[in-house]
């Protein structure tokens, strides 16, 4: 056999897949609370009964519930469906979806897309304001994946890329623990978690976006420190 011909039948060298996997957890995480929360509006919408919503933004909790007197706000949320049961049934239904999908299959091609508009389901059955923040974050991560991220090491981000990368995971474990605790909390101590209510509302998203820029900056670092390898197609 010639050396054109052994030439010509070898399959090309494919590059190494990427998978960031720092934001793979990030769009799992919060693709997944964002679920929970919209199964939580949902579940008490149901209690609520065949009520019909005095208009397209509702209380999750109740419509005796004073958003001025309870850490929770009383869960604020959108809905186009006329009825409280079936808002709450279709929200716990749509909530269950975006978990599922979030911890299962984000990383998928077109998953964070398709979380993105599971979200959005979400959020137009009463799952909730905080849950469109959280989905459509773990969503927009969730497109970013298997991107590789060559531009921030052409722009010479070296230094502020490693700082943050040193902050993996602690920053998200902070949070998380946060994010169970506040409500017992609020359970126990609710005067004392309302006070907090206006500086949580300003940092929940900062924190957010603090957590996803810190898992950039950790898949770019091993992106940086991981030698260029290519597998045979």
């Amino acid at each position: 056999m010639s050396y054109a011909t052994a030439t010509r039948h070898q399959p090309p060298p494919t590059r190494r897949v990427v998978r960031n996997n720092a934001l793979w957890l990030v769009a799992a995480l919060f693709g997944a609370i964002a679920g929970v929360l919209g199964i939580e509006h949902g579940y008490f919408e149901t209690r609520q009964g065949n009520e019909t919503p005095g208009g397209i933004v509702i209380s999750a909790v109740g419509p005796l519930c004073r958003a001025s007197q309870a850490w929770h706000g009383c869960e604020p949320a959108l809905t186009i469906i006329p009825n409280m049961r079936l808002t709450g049934i279709l929200a716990m239904i749509a909530g269950v979806a975006v978990v599922l999908w979030a911890v299962a299959f984000v990383q998928r091609r077109h998953g964070g897309l398709i979380l993105l508009l599971l979200t959005l389901v979400l959020f137009l059955v009463g799952g909730g304001f905080t849950t469109l923040f959280f989905g459509m974050v773990a969503g927009v991560v969730g497109t970013q994946i298997h991107t590789p991220m060559p531009w921030f090491r052409a722009h010479r981000l070296g230094v502020a890329v490693r700082l943050l990368a040193v902050l993996w995971p602690w920053v998200l474990i902070a949070y998380l623990v946060w994010f169970v605790v506040e409500p017992v909390l609020g359970y126990l101590f609710n005067d004392f978690v309302l006070k907090l209510t206006p500086l949580m509302t300003i940092a929940t998203p900062v924190l957010l976006l603090l957590v996803v820029a810190i898992a950039y900056a950790h898949d770019i670092r091993k992106q940086w420190d991981t030698p260029p390898a290519v597998k045979e197609g």
